[in-house]
């Protein structure tokens, strides 16, 4: 599953929002399945961010979510997310080709 959390960062609290960004994924990727992460910034829109991580499933983001130090050390940053819908179920992909 991919968990996509957008962020509308005024430049002035740029330096702030990366140093949330760094402590939550860093809190994140030490929980059983993560996968990996992305951090974004839209091409049209710079004040427009997203973080984006990769999970085994549901149940171990839910549980990385409860863990003391992803509360302590992610809920900075997620409580600046705008309020929508961010976990998604892959349903189908694959990679560029050779």
């Amino acid at each position: 599953m991919i968990v996509i959390t957008r962020y509308s960062v005024p430049e002035a609290d740029l330096d702030a929002f990366r140093a949330d960004a760094e402590a939550a994924v860093e809190a994140l990727s030490r929980r059983p399945g993560f996968r990996g992460h992305r951090l974004g910034r839209a091409a049209d829109d710079p004040g427009l961010w997203t973080v984006v991580t990769e999970w085994d499933g549901a149940g171990f983001y839910r549980r990385a979510l409860s863990d003391f130090d992803v509360k302590v050390n992610a809920v900075p940053l997620l409580s600046r997310a705008i309020d929508e819908p961010s976990a998604y179920e892959i349903v189908a992909g694959g990679g560029a080709p050779a």
